[in-house]
């Protein structure tokens, strides 16, 4: 089974686990649709290819991780469609919850699966008996994941900074992106009894990745390129690497993060191979085909108007 398999074949065993039928059937559905068919699943991706490359002895307990991952990202992302924030109709290439369900009900959405995460984790240590160093790896998993998601440098903070007047472009990044990423790989390392420290740099690396190529996608993209309606950073005078830096700044400074990543891979058996992942998904992330025609076409605008 390949990981994108395994993290789906996950999800849906905890949906099924823990959402029970006296669950209110339009939070239910709400719920569902939040998190299926789901996007590049990337920092569950993340989190399983460090554990098994460090040797991982309780797959189990790697799932838990992937899946509370994957339930928190989806829960920011929910939140932060909704009117008091972007005002999304459009999320994967699907109505966004508040506009399918209504707000209130977006809004119990998230809540609902940032709880579950944490059900997730601890439904790993009623279902199997743990030895004392496992249970151990439990509770650091959890507060990894609540550093990766609160305050004072999570996600929730870095989603908070976009309501100040004031804001430190890559402190506001590296919380909104940056810390579940950080946080994805320090979880698959210490699921499979590693030093996570070994691992932050990658995570971290991939995560400000991550955000300038939004933020380059939010200028050059189409709708059905990123999943998600462009624009959105200039229309909500929100901080923006590529106003920053410019886009080709941008450009090159995300393709010094990816190398900065792939370069962090510690000496393991499958480093070639969580390597060319890196690379591969930075073209998914920015191909650089879609990038050149953009600019040339600007370029070309820019000419002409001369």
């Amino acid at each position: 089974m390949d990981i994108q398999a395994r993290i789906q074949t996950a999800m849906e065993r905890h949906f099924q686990q823990i959402l029970a039928v006296s669950t209110p059937p339009t939070l239910h559905a709400a719920m569902k649709h939040a998190v299926f068919p789901g996007g590049a699943r990337i920092r569950p991706q993340l989190c399983t290819a460090v554990a098994m490359v460090c040797g991982e002895d309780d797959p189990f307990l790697t799932d838990a991780g992937a899946v509370a991952l994957e339930l928190m990202h989806c829960a920011s992302l929910v939140h932060d469609d909704m009117p008091c924030f972007d005002d999304a109709q459009v999320r994967r290439g699907q109505t966004t919850v508040h506009a399918e369900f209504s707000e209130p009900i977006a809004l119990l959405t998230g809540d609902a699966l940032i709880v579950m995460a944490y059900q997730v984790l601890l439904s790993h240590r009623a279902k199997h008996t743990l030895s004392a160093e496992h249970s151990q790896r439990l509770m650091e998993m959890m507060h990894i994941l609540s550093q990766g998601v609160g305050a004072p440098n999570g996600i929730v903070a870095g989603q908070a900074w976009e309501c100040e007047s004031k804001v430190d472009l890559w402190q506001y990044q590296r919380a909104k992106t940056g810390a579940l990423f950080s946080a994805s790989t320090s979880l698959g390392a210490v699921a499979a009894g590693a030093n996570p420290a070994a691992w932050f740099v990658l995570g971290e690396s991939l995560g400000d990745a991550y955000q300038i190529a939004d933020d380059i996608r939010d200028v050059i993209g189409h709708i059905d390129l990123i999943g998600k309606p462009v624009g959105q950073d200039a229309g909500h005078g929100r901080p923006s690497a590529a106003q920053a830096l410019g886009l080709e700044g941008a450009n090159s400074q995300f393709k010094h993060l990816i190398e900065t990543a792939a370069k962090s891979v510690p000496d393991c058996v499958g480093r070639d191979l969580l390597r060319s992942m890196i690379f591969k998904e930075s073209e998914r992330l920015v191909p650089q085909q879609a990038y050149q025609a953009y600019l040339n076409s600007h370029q070309a605008v820019q000419v002409s108007m001369v």
